[in-house]
């Protein structure tokens, strides 16, 4: 019989809340690229304004971090909702491109808030398994893809990107609210008056954990699935249209994608549970691997089927490696939460951004398929290193 891997309360409410998070960023991000082409944005400046989203929440990740000593990180949470909000708010007032700059950083920001904090909430709480909860936390952005999209391209259709923006204030409004009064109260505990000169000495000892022998390669490896994602996440659109699709063919295989990776996710979830940190790890970037090699190999045959089987493998590897790297930490640095959250928080937009600017200038000598093949390579190669170098041993299941 069916049955959904188990979700303790405050992995549900995080959840819960990422998904609201992303529903309503998702309305319209996913046009956001075709958006700037619209607007005589080169691919360079295209990488640069999500170069300035991500940049943000990797440089204001370890104030966030000592911060959550300090407050709520449930209230932490919530400002960093709010700050989706205003973004959207900014994307109408916005009439230069300063400004339109500006707001970019002010959503790095508010995602740095958001993501210190909710790791860190998670990472202070007693979880079962550790993988399990990150792996539910991380599917939420799926789920979004399943809907949002639709939602805002209808939207768009009938009261244009200033339909779109409003929408994604209300949710964002309702949503802070939902955070603030779901959480607060079970992450009281979390808070202490710490000074500065301590937050920092836990930093160090954090760091000095991570540069181990058995711990160091596998953070590198799920660094560099984040890369891959990074350049995916700022120019797969653009990618596809560059193969012909049309702006309806995008929106549907983006919408049916995530909505069939909805109960694949679910398997995952299950899978991830039983293996250690480490095996998630390595396996999650030789399956990214081999799916962004193929993704690349095939590039010129390509048709909308494989392109969809390809990205559900890619998506797989992707889960499991970010719950592994999110696990492992969660698991070896139980003493520091907020600032095992924040470091961990660093790592996936600071990929992003190096993904986003490497690719705007890599894409015109190199082209979207040599991209994929050798990014494939390395994160495969790098995985089965892992594997071969006995950091990941083969009995590695819970």
């Amino acid at each position: 019989m069916f049955s959904l891997p188990k979700i303790e309360k405050i992995t549900r409410d995080a959840t819960m809340a990422h998904f609201f998070l992303m529903f309503g960023y998702k309305l319209f991000s996913l046009y956001f690229p075709l958006f700037l082409v619209a607007k005589n944005f080169s691919l360079f400046q295209i990488g640069y304004t999500n170069f300035l989203i991500y940049l943000p929440i990797a440089l204001f990740a370890p104030l966030v971090g000592f911060l959550n000593h300090r407050i709520n990180p449930a209230i932490l949470t919530a400002i960093g909702i709010s700050g989706y909000g205003i973004y959207s708010l900014g994307m109408i007032l916005s009439h230069s491109l300063f400004i339109f700059y500006l707001f970019q950083i002010v959503l790095g920001v508010s995602a740095s808030l958001f993501f210190v904090s909710s790791r860190a909430i998670l990472m202070g709480s007693k979880l079962e398994n550790p993988d399990r909860a990150f792996a539910w936390f991380y599917s939420a952005p799926s789920y979004a893809d399943a809907v949002a999209p639709a939602v805002g391209a209808f939207f768009i259709w009938q009261f244009d990107f200033l339909g779109v923006f409003i929408l994604s204030i209300i949710l964002q409004f309702f949503n802070a609210i939902f955070c603030f009064r779901n959480l607060r109260k079970k992450t009281g505990h979390l808070t202490e008056n710490i000074k500065i000169k301590d937050s920092g000495q836990n930093y160090l000892k954090v760091l000095g954990s991570i540069k181990g022998k058995d711990f160091l390669p596998l953070v590198l490896v799920s660094f560099l699935v984040l890369i891959l994602a990074g350049f995916n996440n700022t120019f797969f659109v653009l990618f596809l249209k560059n193969l012909g699709w049309s702006q309806n063919q995008i929106l549907i295989f983006s919408s049916l994608l995530s909505f069939i990776f909805f109960p694949i996710s679910i398997w995952v979830i299950k899978q991830v549970g039983r293996l250690k940190s480490e095996t998630n790890i390595s396996r999650g970037a030789q399956i990214t691997g081999i799916f962004s090699i193929l993704l690349g190999s095939v590039a010129n045959i390509l048709n909308f089927y494989s392109v969809f089987i390809i990205m559900l493998g890619k998506y797989v590897g992707g889960l499991m490696a970010g719950a592994g790297r999110s696990g492992i930490m969660t698991t070896k640095l139980r003493k520091y939460p907020e600032e095992s959250a924040a470091v961990d928080t660093i790592f996936a937009p600071l990929a992003t951004a190096f993904g986003a600017i490497i690719g705007g200038f890599l894409i015109s000598p190199l082209g979207y398929p040599l991209i994929f093949i050798l990014g494939g390579i390395l994160i495969f190669g790098a995985g089965f290193f892992c594997r071969k170098c006995g950091v990941v041993k083969s009995e590695d299941l819970r």
